[in-house]
């Protein structure tokens, strides 16, 4: 089974704006509401190819009401936990920028992350998939992803996958997840970087995730495509299709999908950095999570 954590939720508002000026009313032409968080994204994308997972996620208040029925609309077998406050509103500004406003989230406390250790504890087994990933509500210290490991006991058998920020993805190495997918930003930025290396340097970075204990380190770099440093030695790039980008948010979280999806089919590291590569392309292609039939017309012109 995969199961996927969403510590951070959110009401996704998305606004398109012409020309958007600063200091003056602008007036949208078009806009939507949707379900977000990065968990919730990844549950979205391995339904569309055919993956049964289920997803937990924190939900509060009237934003909560809204994401928990979205969620279920759409098909994802949900297992969320009630808390207090309200989940946050995100705002999405489509422009000659894209600009984007996060809210902070719900009241996230330690006891409700000891209730979500307590639940995947009890269903976790061998061989299982535990993907974690996002940002977590500002109630919650840095080390809440690792306190997760932690409570739950996780070892090598279920294989983890964080996708996180700074600390946040920092604290969880000592426990060994099987996978981890900083992008070029974040890798940046927890190395103290000031300009983004060139891929043998991105290589030689991703490399010292591996000796600080990640098993497998993927390193997404937008439109320059996808590397890859494996627990077998094997340094891996890809590079993204061409298209126009429509939507990058979900991309990052999609390519996690394709990824899973195809090393739980081939066991080949290649393959499924290829497919998730093929996956995040789509999904920035359209306004959506691509479908399975957007993926493989993306793939075709990656090969």
């Amino acid at each position: 089974m995969i199961y996927t954590v969403t510590f951070n939720p959110s009401l996704d508002y998305y606004v398109k704006v012409n020309s958007l000026k600063s200091g003056i009313v602008n007036r949208t032409t078009d806009e939507r509401l949707t379900m977000g968080g990065k968990g919730l994204n990844v549950s979205l994308a391995l339904n569309e190819l055919g993956d049964e997972n289920k997803a937990f996620a924190f939900v509060a208040g009237f934003t909560g009401k809204f994401i928990k029925e979205r969620a279920i609309s759409l098909g994802l077998n949900c297992h969320f936990i009630n808390v207090s406050g309200q989940n946050r509103i995100n705002v999405k500004i489509k422009s000659n920028i894209e600009t984007d406003i996060n809210g902070s989230g719900a009241n996230v406390f330690q006891k409700d992350v000891d209730k979500l250790a307590h639940k995947l504890k009890a269903l976790l087994k061998a061989g299982d998939w535990l993907i974690v990933s996002g940002s977590v509500p500002s109630t919650l210290k840095d080390s809440a992803y690792a306190d997760l490991l932690k409570h739950i006991n996780i070892n090598e058998s279920v294989k983890t996958v964080i996708d996180a920020s700074g600390n946040l993805l920092t604290e969880t190495l000592k426990y060994k997840p099987f996978l981890i997918k900083p992008n070029i930003y974040e890798m940046c930025e927890i190395f103290g970087l000031k300009t983004v290396p060139d891929i043998e340097g991105v290589f030689a970075y991703a490399r010292k995730f591996r000796e600080m204990g990640a098993r497998n380190v993927i390193v997404s770099m937008g439109s320059s495509g996808a590397a890859m440093v494996t627990e077998t030695e094997q340094a891996l790039y890809v590079r993204a299709a061409r298209g126009q980008l429509i939507n990058s948010v979900g991309a990052g979280d999609s390519l996690i999908a394709g990824f899973i999806h195809e090393f739980i089919s081939t066991g080949s590291y290649f393959s499924a950095l290829n497919f998730g590569a093929a996956a995040g392309s789509a999904c920035a292609f359209t306004k959506n999570i691509a479908t399975r039939e957007q993926i493989a017309s993306v793939e075709k012109i990656m090969l």
